[in-house]
């Protein structure tokens, strides 16, 4: 008989817990960066979080010994199913100790869900849209861990094969030490590039320079990632959602943007400093000095993240991501970046991979999302 039992959250105080078990459960290791509680929290309310308006989901938490012992949330995106045929349950925020009774119990608890919605697979570890964190690591254990990727155990992926999950999809991640100097050919190459196609790095004063070109950002990473089975375009919703929170912290010096001569965006990319120190230093909180160490990290580091990336198909393939890349090389010269470390980007996906090429970029991160088809429903 299983002592195992699952509860579904139901309470502000049941979804604090389930927001902070992962904290307990790796407040011991030097990897682990935690999210920000209160954005984790809003996630799951629907004024914050625009994915609620086409998608239902649940959190549970698993209790062994009258001990909080895991955790799993449990998705369907509506939108997913309509615009791409796509019919699955997805799980993720899933945690759990060392126990394969506890990871088989909330396994089991996203099959029944599933049944219980009469659809045949799950997939995970994912969150409701493409911008949310997805994929269980496999690689990289000993990597501190980004405010993007998701950490877990070595024994995570164990516990989930040994149940039956298969790998449906898996990211690479990569670390790219910037050199002292570029080579004066890519130099040339990047002045070539520009004149031939008529191109230009726009330079930006202050942040509200920035916020004209957001909707054509959205508009390039819709039109970069479109080709790929996965993904489902940005809504409405979601624009408005991302502008007003995420926009504001980014810091104009880390973004690039270059037009044509008509002044159209045609490609974009935005690196930050690396804040997961910060946050290790914080516990997840702003208040009362989590902005101290967040402020600290934004104006001295030698780590940043590379987050978004968007290029026009009919500028793939044709030098522009040499040109991005030495205005990202010139700003963390001047911020004193020494690494760069990439977000996670489909193994598949080699159009992007590209870009790290000529840098001797080393892969020292790997996730994937597990599934399983559900028989007998």
């Amino acid at each position: 008989m299983s002592t195992v039992s699952i509860i579904e959250v139901k309470t502000p105080g049941q979804l604090k817990q389930f927001v902070r078990f992962p904290m307990d459960l790796y407040k011991n290791n030097p990897y682990y960066v935690p999210s920000f509680i209160n954005d984790e929290i809003n996630i799951w309310n629907a004024d914050e979080n625009p994915a609620l308006q086409y998608s239902e989901a649940k959190q549970y938490l698993a209790y062994k010994n009258n001990k909080i012992v895991g955790r799993i949330a449990v998705l369907i995106n509506h939108k997913e199913e309509k615009e791409l045929g796509i019919r699955k349950v997805r799980f993720g925020w899933i945690d759990f100790i060392d126990d394969e009774e506890v990871s088989q119990a909330l396994i089991q608890k996203a099959i029944d869900y599933a049944k219980e919605k009469n659809i045949d697979k799950i997939e995970g570890p994912m969150g409701f849209t493409n911008l949310d964190k997805a994929g269980m690591l496999i690689k990289g254990f000993d990597q501190l861990a980004t405010m993007i990727g998701i950490y877990n155990h070595d024994y995570y992926p164990k516990h989930l094969e040994k149940l039956g999950l298969v790998k449906e999809k898996e990211w690479v991640e990569f670390e790219i030490k910037f050199p002292d100097s570029l080579p004066e050919k890519i130099h040339k190459f990047n002045q070539l590039i520009s004149e031939k196609y008529k191109l230009k790095v726009l330079r930006f004063k202050t942040k509200e320079e920035i916020l004209q070109y957001v909707d054509a950002m959205f508009d390039l990473l819709d039109e970069t990632y479109k080709h790929l089975s996965t993904y489902t375009p940005i809504s409405d919703e979601q624009r408005k959602t991302y502008k007003e929170k995420y926009f504001k912290l980014i810091d104009k010096d880390f973004i690039v943007c270059i037009a044509d001569e008509n002044n159209n965006l045609i490609s974009f990319a935005i690196t930050m400093p690396s804040y997961s120190r910060a946050l290790q230093k914080s516990g997840g909180k702003l208040l009362p000095f989590g902005w101290w160490h967040f402020l600290r990290a934004g104006k001295k580091n030698d780590r940043a993240n590379f987050y978004l990336i968007g290029i026009h198909p009919d500028y793939q393939r044709r030098g522009v991501t040499s040109i991005i890349f030495k205005e990202i090389f010139d700003t963390f010269k001047k911020k004193g970046v020494k690494t760069l470390e990439t977000n996670p980007e489909l193994e598949e996906n080699k159009s992007i991979q590209l870009l790290w090429q000529d840098y001797n970029p080393v892969n020292h991160k790997r996730r994937r999302t597990y599934s399983l088809e559900i028989n007998g429903k």
